[in-house]
């Protein structure tokens, strides 16, 4: 099946989930999620994979098991590429609309080692600041979880010390309800974006993907 966009039904099913996550409402509109949710994802991503890898597209139901929020179903539906642990590119459709994104959104010990470890040589330090700072120019997003403190080891005047606080790194850019996430040129638009963020997704992976 070719990608035509996400139709408005999706975004109206995930504004409905919101006021009324329960199995009820899942078992009476879930034919809604399979034919404007789950099969444009599924297309999409599809479309991508020669590029950029197979993608994994998310269950909808939450793990309850530990959660204080019990609500059964996630209010959103996304799907990420890897080509490292936790590393890859990311897309994902809410009632908020349309987002892409990158980067590691978690990390072992080991491997947060390996990348504190890049971050701190001044050639690959700096080589991903400059990453960063062509992206966030682009109108990129740059989050993560974050230390409030210095990292153990490292000195609070260290010139990337910003850098260093992160235990993880993603990227992501809203699309919101612009009207092309309704249509086949979507597509291009998610496309461009995640070879936008490559430079990064492949700074971290060549640091991470051979560690156990």
């Amino acid at each position: 099946m070719q990608f035509a966009g996400f139709p408005e039904a999706a975004l109206d099913f995930y504004d409905d989930l919101e006021v009324d996550n329960t199995k009820s409402f899942w078992e009476a509109n879930k034919h809604i999620h399979a034919a404007s949710v789950k099969t444009p994802m599924v297309a999409l991503t599809d479309a991508l994979a020669d590029e950029f890898g197979a993608a994994k597209v998310f269950r909808p139901y939450r793990d309850v098991r530990f959660a204080k929020d019990k609500t059964p179903y996630k209010t959103h539906q996304g799907a990420f590429v890897g080509v490292a642990p936790a590393t890859g590119w990311y897309v994902e459709i809410s009632a908020r609309g349309v987002r892409t994104g990158g980067g590691f959104y978690e990390a072992t010990a080991q491997r947060l080692a390996a990348v504190r470890a890049a971050m701190d040589d001044e050639r690959t330090g700096r080589e991903l600041e400059k990453i960063l700072a062509r992206l966030r120019k682009a109108g990129w997003e740059v989050g993560g979880n974050r230390l409030k403190t210095k990292p153990r080891g490292y000195d609070v005047d260290h010139p990337r010390i910003e850098l260093l606080r992160h235990r993880s790194l993603v990227l992501r850019r809203d699309h919101g309800f612009a009207p092309v996430i309704h249509t086949p040129e979507f597509l291009d638009v998610v496309r461009r974006d995640w070879r936008e963020l490559r430079p990064v997704v492949e700074w971290v992976a060549q640091r991470t993907d051979t560690l156990e």
